[in-house]
C-alpha cells in the first residue's frame, strides 16, 4: 500500500495530513528543481496557504534532469511525508500542494505549456547555484553547450533560462501578462541575478525580448533557510512503518524555517506572510546574514569534518577545534554584515548552534561539501573581500578556503563529494606541490575575487594556510589560528 489520496484517511492520527479538497485546488505556480528542500520549504508553505483556503496556488513541480522525483511521487498522487525531526521527537506531515510532476528532457512541451496557461502567476526555481550558468564575471555563459542548444531548439529547452524565456515569449505573443519569477536559491542578490541571466539569454534570441524581460518581468529577490539533509533508506523504512503506508521518497528537515521575500508580485501571491513568511521591500540584509553565518559557517564544517573524518554536521560542531573555527568565523562575518539594518546576530547564531548540534538530522557533511566552487564565492569570499577592504584580518576566512582545496585533494578515488570545476582543478591538485601556486591555479579556475584589488594578499593567506595544514595536519593548524 502506497501514500495516495485513497490511502489519507488510513492514516494515524498523530500524522497531520491535508484537511483541505485536493481536488478543488488550481494550480497557479509552477517550480523548477522539484527536490528534497523545495518540498521542505516552499510546498510547505503553500500547503499552508490551501489549507486557509487559497485553492488556486497549487504546484506543478518540474524537475529539469531527473525523473527520479515523478517516479517517486506520481503514484503517490503528489503526496510525500515531512519528517520534522529534533532529538528524538519527530512529527510527521503530509504535504499535499504538488498536483502535477514533470520530467522536462522527457516532454519539454508539456513544461512549456504548464508555464503559458494564464493561470500560473508564478515560477520559483531551486535548480543551485551552478545552474545559472555563469561565466567567471557573473554573466551569462553564452558558450555553455547548453545554452547554445537552447538557442539553437528554443521548443526543446534543456535550461531554466529556455523554459522561463519561451513561456515569457509565447505569454507575451499571446498578449498574457508575465509570471514572476520568484528565485528561491543560495545566491546573493538571487533576483537580480535570475534577471540578468535570463534577460541576456533572451536578448541572444532577440533584443526586443531581451529588452521585454529586463524591464517588464518580476524577479523578486528571496532568501531561504531550512537545513534538509538527504533522505536515507533507513529514513524511508522508519516514516513508512510510521505511517502504516509506503512513501518512496519522505523528506527529513528541522522545525526552524525560514523565508524572506521582496513584495514585488504584478500578477498576485499567496498570503505567505499569515504563515510566517517575512514579505519585504530589501531582502539584501537577510540575505548576507543567512548567506554569511549559516552557510559560511556550514561550508567550514564541511570542509573541516570531511579532512578530520565527521560524517555528520552534529559529528563535526561537537568537535572542539571545529566549534572554536565556527564561533570565531561568526564573530568576523558579523563585523561584515550592514549596520542598522535590525540585524539580532545574537540571537541567529544562537539558533544556528542549536540547529548544528541537532543529532536527529544527520546531515552530511559531503552534501554541504558538494560544488564548493560555486558556493563559496558568496559563502566566504564575499565576506571575506568586505573584511579585507575595511582592514580586518582575514585568517580563519584564509582557512577556511585552504580547507576546501585541501578537501578535494584528500577526498580518494572514490570522491566523497564532487564539484563542476573537477575536471579542470584535478590536475591542479595533482601537482599540488607549490601552495601558492596551488591556490593561484585554484583561485583562476574558479574565478574567486577575479575584479578584487585584494586578490593577490587573499591568495598569499589561502596559499599560507594551506602550508599550514600541510606542514601541520589540520588539528595543530587550526589551533595555531
Amino acid at each position: 500500500m502506497r501514500l495516495s489520496n485513497a490511502t489519507l484517511a488510513d492514516l494515524p492520527a498523530a500524522v497531520r495530513r491535508p484537511d483541505y479538497d485536493r481536488g478543488s485546488v488550481t494550480p497557479g505556480i509552477v517550480h523548477l528543481g522539484v527536490g528534497a528542500f523545495h518540498r521542505a520549504h516552499q510546498a510547505a508553505y503553500v500547503d499552508a496557504c490551501l489549507a486557509a483556503g487559497e485553492g488556486g496556488w497549487g504546484i506543478v513541480g518540474a524537475s529539469l534532469r531527473s525523473p527520479d522525483t515523478r517516479d517517486a511521487l506520481a503514484p503517490q498522487d503528489g503526496l510525500y511525508t515531512l519528517a520534522v525531526r529534533a532529538g528524538d521527537r519527530e512529527d510527521l506531515v503530509v504535504i499535499g500542494s504538488l498536483l502535477r510532476l514533470l520530467v522536462a528532457p522527457e516532454d519539454p512541451a508539456a513544461l512549456i505549456a504548464a508555464m503559458v496557461d494564464p493561470a500560473m502567476r508564478i515560477v520559483t526555481l531551486t535548480v543551485t547555484e551552478k545552474a545559472y550558468l555563469r561565466n567567471a564575471a557573473g554573466d551569462l555563459d553564452a558558450d555553455h553547450p547548453d545554452i547554445r542548444a537552447d538557442l539553437a531548439h528554443p521548443g526543446a529547452p534543456r535550461t531554466a533560462h529556455g523554459f522561463i524565456v519561451e513561456a515569457l515569449a509565447r505569454r507575451r505573443a499571446a498578449g498574457t501578462p508575465p509570471f514572476t519569477v520568484l528565485s528561491c536559491d543560495n545566491l546573493p542578490n538571487n533576483g537580480i541575478t535570475a534577471r540578468r541571466v535570463m534577460a541576456q539569454f533572451a536578448a541572444l534570441r532577440d533584443a526586443d525580448l531581451g529588452r521585454f524581460v529586463m524591464e517588464d518581468v518580476a524577479f523578486p529577490s528571496s532568501m531561504v533557510d531550512r537545513i534538509v539533509p538527504a533522505t536515507t533508506d533507513a529514513d524511508r523504512a522508519r516514516v513508512s512503518a510510521a505511517l502504516g503506508v509506503s512513501d518512496a521518497w519522505p523528506v527529513l528537515t528541522e522545525p526552524f524555517m525560514q523565508w524572506v521575500v521582496e513584495d514585488h508580485f504584478p500578477a498576485g501571491r499567496p498570503d505567505w506572510e499569515r504563515f510566517g513568511v517575512t514579505m519585504v521591500e530589501d531582502v539584501t540584509p537577510y540575505e548576507e546574514m543567512k548567506l554569511r553565518l549559516l552557510n559560511g559557517a556550514h561550508s567550514s564544517i564541511a570542509y573541516l569534518g570531511q579532512l578530520l573524518g565527521h560524517e555528520t554536521v552534529a559529528d563535526a560542531f561537537a568537535d572542539p577545534a571545529i566549534r572554536r573555527f565556527v564561533d570565531g568565523i561568526w564573530q568576523d562575518f558579523i563585523a561584515t554584515l550592514p549596520a542598522g539594518a535590525g540585524l539580532d546576530t545574537a540571537d541567529y547564531i544562537r539558533r544556528l548552534a542549536s540547529r548544528f548540534a541537532n543529532t536527529a538530522l544527520r546531515h552530511r557533511t559531503a552534501q554541504i561539501a558538494n560544488d564548493g566552487s560555486q558556493k563559496l564565492p558568496q559563502r566566504i569570499v564575499a565576506a571575506t573581500l568586505d573584511r579585507m577592504e575595511q582592514g580586518l584580518g582575514i585568517d580563519r576566512p584564509a582557512f577556511a578556503l585552504a580547507a576546501w582545496i585541501a578537501a578535494l585533494a584528500s577526498r580518494g578515488t572514490q570522491p566523497a563529494f564532487a564539484d563542476p570545476l573537477d575536471a579542470a582543478l584535478a590536475p591542479i591538485l595533482t601537482a599540488g606541490d607549490d601552495p601558492a601556486a596551488e591556490v593561484e591555479a585554484v583561485f583562476a579556475a574558479s574565478g574567486f575575487a577575479a575584479r578584487s584589488p585584494h586578490r593577490p594578499a587573499l591568495v598569499a593567506k589561502t596559499a599560507a594556510a594551506l602550508a599550514s595544514l600541510s606542514k601541520l595536519g589540520v588539528r595543530d593548524a587550526l589551533a595555531r589560528l
